[in-house]
């Protein structure tokens, strides 16, 4: 297994509640224009930064952390040339997202 004893020890990260992050409202400035592109924005780096927690306590390799972290950059830069194309995110293209998103944090919290 990918994941250590730790993991059973350690406390939950905030991208593990999946309910409360699909709730989550971004702020859009910057490169992030479109609402639900923002929300993708945070959620996004709530995840990174709960994989990154987890590699340095050792819950995750260091493989299995760039791993998670790509498949969460991948979300993020799909959300953003589809904004960049398109001009706004459709709610179906932020499920789609979020759907991942929700497969990286089970992944990383289970």
């Amino acid at each position: 297994s990918f994941l250590s004893e730790a993991a059973l020890t350690t406390p939950g990260y905030p991208g593990c509640n999946i309910k409360e992050q699909r709730l989550i409202k971004g702020e859009t400035r910057g490169s992030v224009s479109d609402p639900l592109q923002a929300h993708i924005s945070v959620r996004s780096n709530i995840l990174q930064a709960n994989i990154s927690t987890a590699r340095k306590a050792r819950v995750l390799t260091q493989s299995r952390a760039d791993k998670l972290w790509q498949r969460v950059e991948v979300v993020r830069h799909d959300a953003d040339n589809l904004v960049k194309k398109q001009g706004f995110l459709s709610a179906g293209e932020r499920a789609s997202y979020d759907r991942e998103l929700d497969d990286v944090a089970k992944t990383l919290c289970q």
